[in-house]
């Protein structure tokens, strides 16, 4: 088969067949998974990694920074997709929770990306001079008010590049979600192939995509890192 016949039996599933629909479906759960997934794992990174260099006076903060270990430990031990299959098909079940393969994606790659962003977020705290924390805390600021106010907002600066290494990554794990029934780009090119028994051009196409995406991406975090650095300047 010529690689233009390939191209008219990938046309005619695509158009004429409407597969397309699923495509864009499929566009829209890895975006929406992608993204509130590292929504999830930045709100749950920041409250970790404020954890882990709070000082450990008391035995409240010693307690959680080892409920933290655990937690991090965990999920950076374990693949995604293990951490699909158990919640979908062993943690729910036991809770008799009715939740769809989407719902629960969201979910493992918001934890999953908390346990990574928590790493992530505290090597950028550290990165902040110790000053500013001192700073804050002698204007009679508590450590939660200083870190919100003060810290994090500067250490968030400095790790914008790596939380956008986040964001790709999350968007290319994606394809990982139909192991528990979800679709996503993989499923529909795949299902693409299967019907037109021709893989090459839906599978190109599908990378294709993939690249436009990531590197989307990165032109977004290239401007966000370009207006901060400006708003450094005026300061």
């Amino acid at each position: 088969m010529s690689f233009g016949t390939k191209i008219d039996t990938f046309l005619k599933y695509f158009l004429d067949a409407g597969a397309y629909r699923e495509v864009l479906t499929g566009l829209k759960n890895t975006v929406i998974i992608a993204v509130v997934g590292l929504l999830i794992g930045v709100v749950i990174g920041t409250l970790i990694a404020a954890v882990r260099v709070a000082p450990k006076y008391h035995a409240l903060p010693r307690v959680l920074n080892k409920i933290c270990d655990v937690y991090v430990a965990a999920f950076r031990g374990t693949p995604i997709v293990v951490q699909l299959l158990v919640f979908y098909y062993v943690f729910f079940p036991l809770l008799n929770a009715r939740i769809t393969g989407i719902q629960v994606s969201i979910l493992v790659f918001g934890l999953n990306s908390g346990a990574y962003v928590s790493e992530i977020m505290r090597s950028g705290i550290q990165s902040v001079d110790p000053g500013q924390m001192e700073g804050g805390r002698s204007l009679g600021l508590s450590f939660i008010t200083t870190m919100r106010v003060i810290v994090i907002p500067q250490a968030v600066k400095n790790i914008l590049p790596t939380l956008g290494n986040e964001f790709i990554a999350l968007i290319k794990e994606t394809s990982v979600i139909s192991f528990v029934g979800a679709l996503d780009l993989y499923v529909a090119f795949n299902r693409i192939g299967s019907n037109s028994y021709e893989f090459m051009v839906p599978y190109t196409v599908m990378a294709l995509i993939y690249i436009l995406l990531v590197l989307l991406i990165s032109l977004g975090i290239r401007t966000m890192e370009r207006r901060f650095k400006r708003s450094d300047r005026r300061n």
